[in-house]
């Protein structure tokens, strides 16, 4: 059997998900159907949903040990230099699809296994480590400020906790698309690197000039009162994630006065991802990046994201 090197949930830990962590050697990617290849992985990024997967989150023991990530950039059977999209067709889950690392093995390894139709291909111009960004946390906030958010209906966007992946991608974008916006964080240089992006930067629950057509939430509880009297008659709050607590209270009286529109969303499609990897590419947009780990580091990666302190996504060198 030959094997490749691999990080992978080797158990379950809600209170220091670390400790679940295992890098070693695991069996070469198989293929559950025949429309399936193997990418050489080039580069990954990492994602909250991995530590929640160290936790338990999302996964049974009996699909331990899986291999967590989610993002990939590699290369195809053919040569060609591809972006994986993560999301695959999956009959056995309540939502008819998972995404890599949750029922078929993910990207943090040497090889992974997806549908041929799961690659897009690399724009000319946009380096792998910048791609890898994309696929998840930069999809949901594309996803996030154009379908759902229809941000060409409106001019100013409020980014709730920026500093995580999802929300960072969102201000970034939301400047690149010439909206005026404005996000909060609770830490000092966290908002002045939010400055340097091109926003307005606020303490979590300061008043805003203006009441604004979107609203990125991805915090939940501890931010959903500040999003709802910040919003705008007919504005659009655009939940993907809840952190700080998924049941806030909701004043009613206020979504329907002000005729608010409250929309869930996850991820996109890969129409979606083509159009983001266009975008950034046409208009130079560069993700976020903490930091550029190699592969053979990859806990202190893990434990860089732990930490609370990543501005941006964290990025895999796979060749390094």
């Amino acid at each position: 059997m030959r094997i490749m090197r691999a990080a992978y949930a080797s158990a379950f830990d809600a209170d220091n998900p670390l400790t679940a962590l295992t890098v070693g050697d695991r069996p070469e990617p198989t293929h559950p159907q025949d429309d399936w290849v193997t990418v050489q992985v080039r580069a990954s990024s990492l994602n909250h949903h991995d530590l929640w997967s160290l936790r338990g989150v999302g996964l049974t023991a009996d699909q331990l040990p899986m291999i967590l990530g989610c993002d990939a950039v590699g290369t195809d059977p053919d040569g060609n230099e591809v972006v994986i999209y993560p999301v695959v067709p999956t009959p056995g889950d309540p939502r008819g699809v998972s995404i890599l690392s949750e029922h078929f093995q993910g990207t943090f390894a040497e090889r992974v296994a997806v549908p041929r139709m799961n690659l897009l291909p690399l724009p000319t111009g946009l380096a792998a480590a910048d791609a890898a960004c994309l696929p998840t946390a930069w999809l949901t906030a594309w996803r996030m400020l154009t379908t759902r958010g229809r941000i060409d209906e409106g001019e100013s966007v409020l980014v709730q906790g920026a500093g995580g992946g999802v929300a960072t991608a969102a201000v970034a974008l939301a400047v690149a698309l010439g909206k005026r916006v404005y996000a909060t964080s609770r830490d000092a240089a966290k908002r002045e690197r939010i400055t340097e992006l091109g926003a307005t930067a606020l303490e979590p629950g300061a008043r805003l000039p203006e009441r604004v057509d979107v609203v990125i939430e991805t915090v939940g509880a501890a931010t959903f009162e500040h999003s709802m009297k910040s919003a705008a008659p007919m504005a659009r709050i655009v939940v993907s994630g809840a952190t700080s607590g998924h049941e806030p209270k909701v004043n009613l009286r206020r979504v329907f006065a002000m005729q608010l529109e409250i929309l869930g969303t996850s991820m996109g499609t890969p129409a979606e991802l083509t159009e983001l990897l266009a975008f950034c590419a046409e208009h130079e947009v560069r993700p976020v990046i903490d930091s550029v780990v190699p592969f053979s580091r990859i806990e202190e990666a893990f434990a860089r994201l732990a930490s609370g302190e990543v501005f941006g996504k964290i990025v895999i060198d796979h060749t390094a």
